[in-house]
């Protein structure tokens, strides 16, 4: 596998030569990307709204942190190769433990698909897209395990996630929206994963069946993978792609 090249950049306004190139539009560089305060990496234009998204939060009275920025192909294909492998634990909707090896490998692609994105295609290789949570909220000692329970009315991180509502519904939320809002009957909701709509809308399209299959290539096989060649189509459709309108929201 080729290493993740490291090549920082000053944050500014993101013109076309600013996307993300194709390796890294997949995660196997992360040249584009700029450091966050807290920790983690987004594109240098989803940084600066998000910091002014996070100054707004701070003046309502939450802390928005950054449970989950940046990943990496290489982190990605670990994810999906432990789950297929049964390396790691699979849920279902109601948090309960998949018995894996009961189910045939179509119904295995789509048990890890529900929570977890295919190498190369997550939107967190983008740049644009984070998981957050409020700080503020936190027991002490206590890390947020980003679970429905969490974001659901009157868990911990309601109150932020409202307030998110509200400001989006304005469109007073700096360009951030949610991508897993609502169940498409692809990836479950995730009411904490925010995206950057002026730059993710612009990537979106780019990521092609083709490409996907390069980056497996190069960074490595996901398990599976004559099933999901046979399925690539299907599978971006289902998983992937978010529709436009929900986009611009």
């Amino acid at each position: 596998m080729a290493p993740v090249t490291h090549r920082p950049r000053a944050a500014g306004p993101a013109g076309p030569r600013d996307l993300p190139d194709d390796r890294q539009l997949v995660g196997l560089d992360d040249g584009h990307l700029v450091p966050l305060a807290g920790g983690g990496q987004l594109h240098p234009a989803a940084a600066a709204a998000f910091e002014a998204l996070r100054a707004d939060a701070r003046a309502a009275g939450f802390d928005l942190a950054v449970a989950s920025a940046w990943r990496g192909y290489a982190r990605q294909l670990a994810i999906w190769n432990g789950k297929l492998a049964g390396e790691r634990p699979v849920h279902d909707d109601d948090g309960r433990p998949v018995a894996m090896a009961d189910l045939a490998l179509p119904e295995q692609l789509a048990a890890v698909l529900r929570f977890s994105a295919l190498p190369g295609t997550s939107r967190h290789h983008w740049g644009t897209d984070l998981d957050v949570y409020d700080a503020a909220a936190l027991p002490a000692g206590a890390r947020p395990a980003l679970t429905p329970g969490e974001v659901a009315p009157g868990g911990v991180f309601d109150a932020l996630h409202c307030w998110l509502d509200e400001r989006m519904a304005a469109g007073e939320c700096h360009g951030f929206f949610r991508p897993y809002a609502v169940d498409r009957g692809g990836v479950a909701p995730e009411r904490w994963h925010l995206s950057y709509a002026p730059l993710a809308r612009r990537l979106a399209p780019r990521l092609t069946a083709a490409l996907l299959l390069r980056s497996w290539e190069e960074g490595g096989q996901p398990a599976g993978l004559s099933a999901l060649v046979d399925a690539l189509p299907a599978l971006l459709e289902r998983y992937v792609a978010v529709p436009e309108g929900r986009a611009m929201a």
